[in-house]
């Protein structure tokens, strides 16, 4: 009897603990509010420019990138052949298409042309060479102020050759040398045509250089059924046909091929120019719907991906269940961190 009278203390605070842990009260703490870090910004979509080989039509490029700068719409990476290579290469100096424009008009084709009697009368392409390094500053290509690439032809095997590197107008002028017109660019032991027969449009070279949206521009000519005039028209001619299904094949990989209409444009015709930046305005403004609405699709696309990317873990049911007291009193219960995470211990 007397343990029994001792104990009784002891049990009542048992039962006292026991009914406290098990209900008492309904009042339960809340689990801690989970910590959501801000997402990054999803990075803006990289639009570059391939700009295609044409000859004196190339002044139609200018037109083009002065309508995309007009709507807000900058490329960041830059890749040409030929024609193409020559406006590329002045776009990726820093030049806004004004400038361009401005040179363009100030022009002479004597700056830009050195027959050499005895190679056969072939444009040796020095001129152009130094040309285009005045310009530029006489900067290298990866001096630039945005990735820019020129695409030649090796003439030993065919092989497409993409130029990122070295002296700017040697590599512009090797993108540009004609066969038939321009002699071969001598680059180490390996010489060197017109990008346009392996790469009328380099739409995998502005890939190469990291655009997730690449806008093609092609002037290339078409058979139009007729000859030529002109010896330079039917070099011109040949290697448009000769790269035309190698073309359409690479501009498939573009999302928007921009065609301004210069075909009534000659190779050689340089007092067009005018006409040729009018007809590139023209084509882009046309394009301009598709391509902001392309734009933003690819974008919203990235945005909603990279969200999902850096969204936060969701929170643990174990840790969305309030603790019971029991449950405390023995250290049962899972800890969370302020994410609604377990910790371990």
């Amino acid at each position: 009897m007397r343990l029994i009278r001792r104990s009784r203390p002891f049990l009542f605070a048992c039962c006292a603990v026991l009914l406290a842990a098990c209900g008492g009260d309904n009042v339960k703490p809340a689990p801690p509010p989970a910590v959501v870090k801000p997402v990054p910004a999803a990075p803006k979509v990289k639009v570059g420019i391939a700009l295609g080989g044409g000859a004196a039509k190339g002044f139609a490029h200018i037109g083009v990138i002065k309508m995309l700068e007009a709507n807000g719409i900058e490329p960041v990476v830059v890749s040409g052949t030929s024609a193409g290579s020559v406006v590329g290469a002045l776009y990726a100096s820093g030049m806004d298409p004004f400038q361009m424009q401005t040179q363009a008009f100030a022009l002479d084709e004597a700056k830009i042309r050195d027959v050499r009697l005895f190679s056969g009368g072939l444009v040796q392409g020095q001129k152009l060479q130094d040309y285009v390094n005045d310009l530029v500053g006489k900067r290298t290509i990866q001096q630039l102020k945005k990735p820019f690439a020129a695409v030649s032809t090796q003439l030993e095997n065919g092989e497409r050759t993409v130029f990122v590197r070295g002296n700017t107008g040697q590599a512009v002028r090797a993108s540009s040398s004609i066969p038939g017109v321009f002699e071969p660019v001598v680059i180490g032991k390996a010489s060197y045509v017109d990008g346009g027969v392996v790469s009328p449009v380099p739409v995998d070279a502005a890939r190469q250089l990291g655009a997730d949206f690449v806008i093609a521009v092609d002037i290339s000519t078409k058979a139009p059924g007729t000859k030529p005039g002109s010896m330079l028209g039917i070099v011109n001619q040949s290697i448009s046909i000769m790269g035309q299904r190698l073309g359409e094949q690479e501009l498939a990989r573009a999302d928007i091929v921009i065609r301004p209409k210069v075909n009534d444009i000659g190779p050689a015709d340089f007092e067009q120019k005018n006409t040729a930046i009018l007809e590139g305005e023209r084509a882009a403004l046309a394009a301009m719907p598709q391509i902001k609405a392309k734009l933003a699709e690819l974008q919203r696309t990235r945005t909603a991906a990279h969200a999902a990317k850096h969204a936060p873990p969701k929170p643990d049911p174990r840790c969305l269940e309030e603790p019971s007291r029991l449950g405390r009193l023995f250290g049962r219960d899972v800890k969370c961190d302020a994410a609604g995470q377990p910790v371990k211990q």
